[in-house]
């Protein structure tokens, strides 16, 4: 009897102790981890540019926090106007936003890619991705995951100033019908079926 009061006295415990972890961890990882410039390896600590400079914590912790990648929701942060970048160098220039969605991957096993233009249209000019590396013709382009692992495509932006490739929910972001759904090529989807009960 006394045994079990301390198992389960001890399991509460674990618990307790596991939720506060997670609970520091999440406040963590939210409040940003932002390397000082000087111990970036990227600026010269001893160059005095590096004191001069805004430092990555001061202005990314002010935006709405990711927990992938430099941190920060740009988009949200651009939508709740914690950031406004300029829209143009030059009072001439036409600045275009074209708010239409665009699904690829119709046929791939992973869901469905959705492909925001507004979200892109706010922060590029369309001659960012077109014509090259994106045609602006329909199925004009052959995207490829191989591709954009290789730092082509959507991989020149993501990975290097947006969200990194490892958020893959991000952009295959729209469930596939059920009926399209497939088994990935090395299961057999029989495994997973109800056994038949009797001869």
């Amino acid at each position: 009897m006394r045994e079990s009061i301390y198992r389960a006295k001890s399991i509460n415990l674990l618990r307790t102790a596991a939720a506060v972890f997670w609970s520091v961890a999440a406040v963590c990882v939210w409040a940003g981890d932002w390397l000082p410039l000087a111990k970036d390896g990227v600026h010269d600590p001893k160059s005095p540019a590096v004191k001069l400079l805004q430092q990555p914590r001061d202005a990314l912790s002010v935006l709405t926090p990711d927990t992938a990648g430099n941190q920060v929701r740009w988009v949200e942060s651009l939508e709740k106007g914690e950031i406004k970048p300029r829209s143009r160098l030059r009072k001439e220039t036409q600045v275009r936003t074209l708010d239409q969605d665009i699904l690829l991957d119709i046929k791939g096993s992973m869901p469905i890619v959705r492909f925001p233009h507004k979200a892109h249209t706010e922060w590029l000019d369309c001659s960012n991705c077109h014509e090259y590396p994106f045609k602006s013709l329909i199925g004009g382009t052959k995207i490829s995951m191989f591709s954009i692992l290789q730092g082509e495509q959507c991989g020149v932006c993501h990975g290097a100033v947006s969200f990194p490739l490892t958020e893959c929910l991000r952009c295959h972001s729209v469930p596939r019908p059920k009926s399209e759904q497939t088994a990935p090529p090395n299961l057999d989807p029989s495994y997973h079926l109800p056994r038949k009960e009797g001869p």
